[in-house]
């Protein structure tokens, strides 16, 4: 039987606000029952009999978060960056995603993924399948014996794509849904079904209705894309000619926040009554620095975004992003923001590594509920770190080293995982 409380050892390093880093020399970190019971200088009486992991100087961080990553797009991560976004689906996203329709080929891809994921620092991740429902299935079922917390979406599409990917029609979108949303509930305890309408272009109003009724009969939450590309943009203007801008084409149908938990990834170029909009419906934004690069979407204005309070996360958005680390993330984050202060709006400044480090934790991690911190209360997902390969004759302060590991991690640097309190075996 698992023990129900857990005590790591270890220089600890929690984000409790945007500005708020909290760090502790070999510290007690305390878990009950799935969640933290707090952070200690000194362990508690009560404790003292729990059997004690002692992690040395080792970093202990909350585990990351990664709100936007497609798993189907993985094995061709790191290539094709010479095109822009909308070509870049036609060219080399669509075929790759309907080879899905073969379980066999998903099968064979989809546990690369998985075990990388659950390899990496990230403990919770937004995932985009495709329209497939078997495959879909299938990469549910691998994330589910992963023992990592993760909402997947199966694809929905029925206008704007090639023939051999585009589906039926909105009712048969929609049925496929129902079907797979109900299985999913008796299938799964830590893989969650989340609503994942393509974006804008690909999805018909009919389809956008059907949605919304499983959304509200199911109580789901949902998953797209949103003003990462401008050429996008005014591709949404000519289908929705009736939308105020882009975000208002996903919120006429009532999925846009308020009663729908929403993620929306990118928001490169959300003008002030999108900001506004998001911000009064409590929207979330995956902001995914490296794949913006990659297809020469632009600069997300996160600093803005943060200074009017709209919830921030950060996605790996593989393979447009070539890196499946959100510690990659923060890094990319931090140099955009640079980037965008000086080259485009001085007013904006630069993210900090403190800062980037809270988007790829408690920022993302709210998505899942009270996850991504050390606060009591909080559900228990913890990373332990070993940064001893990058030592030097100095000694640095906790935030010193964990700025450094953002810009000099590798995969093997992670030592142990722990997930809603169950340590994850390698």
């Amino acid at each position: 039987m698992e023990q129900s409380t857990i005590v790591l050892k270890g220089d600890i390093c929690y984000s409790k606000s945007l500005g708020e880093l909290t760090t502790l020399e070999q510290g007690f970190l305390v878990c009950e029952d799935g969640l933290v019971a707090g952070v200690y200088e000194r362990l508690p009486e009560r404790f003292a009999g729990v059997p004690l992991q002692d992690f040395g100087h080792q970093l202990i961080i909350p585990g990351l978060v990664d709100l936007h990553v497609h798993a189907p797009q993985y094995s061709y991560r790191g290539m094709h960056m010479d095109l822009e976004l909308l070509d870049w689906l036609n060219h080399y996203t669509f075929p790759e995603e309907a080879k899905y329709t073969d379980t066999d080929y998903a099968r064979k891809r989809y546990p690369v993924f998985v075990d990388d994921l659950r390899r990496s620092a990230t403990t919770r991740a937004c995932i985009f399948a495709t329209v497939h429902v078997p495959a879909t299935e299938i990469l549910m079922d691998l994330l589910e014996r992963s023992g990592l917390r993760t909402m997947v979406g199966k694809v929905n599409m029925d206008r704007n794509a090639p023939d051999y990917l585009c589906e039926e029609s909105a009712e048969v979108s929609a049925q496929e849904t129902v079907e797979w949303v109900k299985d999913c509930r008796k299938r799964y305890r830590n893989t969650k079904p989340i609503l994942t309408p393509r974006f804008t272009p690909s999805c018909t109003d009919a389809l956008m209705e059907n949605l919304k009724m499983i959304q509200m009969r199911y109580g789901l939450p949902l998953q797209s894309h949103l003003s990462e590309n401008l050429s996008e943009i005014e591709w949404v203007k000519e289908l929705c000619p009736q939308a105020e801008f882009y975000g208002d084409a996903y919120d006429r149908f009532g999925l846009f926040g308020v009663d729908c938990p929403t993620v929306m990834a990118h928001c490169v170029y959300s003008d002030e009554r999108e900001i506004r909009r998001m911000k009064e419906n409590g929207v979330f934004i995956a902001h995914c620095p490296e794949s913006n690069m990659n297809v020469s979407s632009g600069i997300a204005p996160v600093r803005r975004f943060l200074e009017e309070g709209l919830h921030v996360g950060l996605g790996s958005d593989v393979a447009g992003g070539a890196d499946l680390s959100i510690f990659t993330a923060m890094m990319h984050a931090i140099q955009a923001s640079k980037l965008r202060w000086r080259l485009v709006d001085e007013s904006l400044r630069p993210l900090s590594a403190a800062e980037a480090f809270y988007l790829g934790t408690k920022g993302g991690g709210a998505f899942f509920g009270k996850v991504g911190s050390f606060e009591p209360g909080y559900e228990f997902d913890a990373v332990v770190l070993d940064d001893s390969r990058i030592a030097d004759p100095r000694e640095y302060k906790i935030l010193d080293r964990l700025e450094r590991f953002i810009y000099l991690h590798q995969e093997q640097d992670v030592k142990a995982k722990y997930v809603a309190g169950r340590e994850l075996q390698k």
